[in-house]
């Protein structure tokens, strides 16, 4: 069968193969730690599930506008803003059915084939994914560990010419958790004008943050009239299956991007959205408490990993993701995630699921009991002295 160029470089991510081998190896009766998937452990807050259920049963279960329900932009704008530093209008903001849709739709309304558009390797596989789609030319460059697993500055210059049309940050970053700093985002910003380029900013996990606020390039004078957030509820409020995420950009560019949700997907689900604004009014110390219990997590897996023998492992700024370097052992991430997933029953991703930069290391996801992450160290350091 024919398919067209466009999906012809599609390839599944690798988070939801090794989540299918592990539910299979789970069926034939192993006891496997989840530490692949990159998803809240904890429930939907309860006063948000209320929120869904009372709108269902008010009847809140038919279409909306594209763009999503007016007043759930309103509390976007206002609360985006606020945490941003930064005036954004209601009209800028556009809601979506996940947030992927807010990576997709700005990038297909942006790039003709033959443009170039930068992306973090290692990086979220829908990045390359949607510049193929899109007909662009994907340019990776490299995150690096010595450099706190941000943007190799020097590459990125090089990089840079007049075909780049679009430039793609992730921070806190999807797998390595590292943040980028005030002054990188300041040297893109300055790139992004000189050169007339779009910045399409990832922050998804900008509230998953273990120091000081993560950073936002739209704060930047000159920057919001060429920069695309993204943005959802997934990862803080834990509503992955909600499906409700939102892109915030310049008002003719999210007119387009309406137009590109209506005739896909038409809307996002009227009772999802009245369940958001119940997450951004509601009570946030529930969000300061998961972000605690993360930082627990996190500091007893880095710990745990820098205990074993042959790896070292960065402390994460953000997100729920460990990124260890494990190139002592002589064998490549692919081989030593299936390793340890056959001969210690934990489930986790190799490095080059998110990239070629990604070889020699493996990713971990914290979003996982304390029991369940000492009991993964045990078995693992179990496997790797039988190596």
């Amino acid at each position: 069968m024919d398919f067209s160029d466009r999906v012809s470089t599609l390839a599944p991510e690798g988070a939801y193969a090794v989540l299918e081998k592990a539910t299979t190896l789970e069926a034939l009766g192993k006891d496997i730690i989840h530490l692949e998937i990159g998803q809240p452990d904890f429930q939907t807050f309860k006063n948000i599930t209320r929120a869904g259920i009372k709108a269902i049963n008010e009847g809140f279960t038919r279409y909306t506008p594209s763009a999503g329900i007016k007043t759930l932009r309103e509390v976007i704008a206002q609360d985006a803003g606020d945490r941003r530093d930064t005036n954004i209008s209601p009209s800028q903001v556009v809601v979506c059915p996940g947030a992927k849709p807010a990576l997709f739709f700005p990038t297909l309304a942006l790039i003709e084939p033959g443009d170039e558009v930068i992306y973090p390797d290692p990086g979220f596989p829908t990045y390359r994914a949607m510049i193929e789609v899109a007909g662009g030319v994907p340019v990776p460059v490299p995150l690096l560990e010595e450099k706190n697993f941000g943007f190799d500055l020097d590459v990125f210059n090089q990089l840079i010419n007049e075909k780049t049309h679009l430039v793609v940050i992730n921070s806190p970053s999807n797998p390595t958790g590292g943040v980028m700093g005030q002054a990188d985002l300041e040297h893109i910003a300055n790139l992004a004008m000189e050169y007339d380029f779009w910045v399409l900013s990832d922050e998804i996990y900008s509230r998953l943050v273990y120091s000081e606020r993560v950073p936002s390039i739209t704060a930047i004078p000159g920057m919001q009239a060429r920069t695309i957030i993204c943005d959802g509820f997934s990862k803080t409020f834990a509503m992955t299956g909600w499906r409700l995420g939102y892109g915030i950009m310049p008002e003719s560019l999210a007119e387009k991007v309406s137009l590109l949700l209506t005739h896909s997907v038409g809307c996002t689900a009227s009772f999802t959205q009245i369940a958001g604004i119940e997450a951004i009014q509601g009570d946030q110390d529930q969000v300061e408490t998961v972000v605690s219990e993360y930082k627990k997590r996190r500091d007893i897996l880095v710990n745990g990993l820098n205990n074993l023998p042959g790896i070292h492992c960065q402390l994460p700024e953000g997100a729920f993701y460990a990124f260890p370097n494990i190139t002592s052992f002589g064998h490549g991430s692919d081989w030593l995630a299936e390793y340890l997933l056959d001969k210690a029953d934990v489930a986790l991703l190799p490095g080059t699921s998110f990239g070629k930069h990604g070889e020699g290391y493996l990713r971990l996801c914290f979003a996982n009991s304390v029991e369940k992450i000492i009991l993964a160290l045990d078995r693992i350091r179990v496997a790797l002295d039988s190596l």
